[in-house]
């Protein structure tokens, strides 16, 4: 887990919330549809709880200082700093940490939570920019 120099938990209480969110989701649902559904439940959920966010922000990518016309889209960009990308697969691999941590270096978000429920258990990992991911 990401500490800052103040040795405090990078958005704590954002994190949590948001977690708690995809918590009572997964509570709800449990674990095997796919991920559109637990991408609607999820909006609801941030809806219900009041969570600000926007689903599906569409951020611009640079390269080398050319804006290419290309864009990435992450399922949902909470409180104007996370990006929160859901997956319901059994498992989470390398290539989804490095998704949600391009998103972040492309973007200048510092903190991306990755939220997988497509176990009997929810699993989430917080991704924060300073860190990379090179396989699991």
């Amino acid at each position: 887990m990401y500490v800052d120099m103040n040795d405090k938990v990078l958005f704590r209480n954002e994190s949590y919330n948001l977690i708690g969110a995809a918590m009572a989701v997964h509570s709800e649902l449990g674990c095997g549809f796919t991920e559109p559904i637990y991408q609607e439940a999820f909006e609801k959920e941030l809806l219900w709880r009041h969570i600000p966010f926007e689903r599906e922000k569409t951020f611009k990518v640079y390269y080398k200082g050319a804006e290419l016309s290309k864009r990435f889209v992450p399922d949902f960009f909470c409180y104007g700093k996370i990006i929160v990308e859901l997956k319901a697969v059994s498992d989470l691999i390398g290539e989804h940490h490095s998704q949600v941590y391009n998103y972040l270096k492309a973007s200048g978000v510092n903190l991306g939570l990755l939220i997988n429920f497509g176990k009997t258990s929810l699993d989430y990992k917080r991704i924060p920019c300073t860190t990379k991911f090179v396989g699991e």
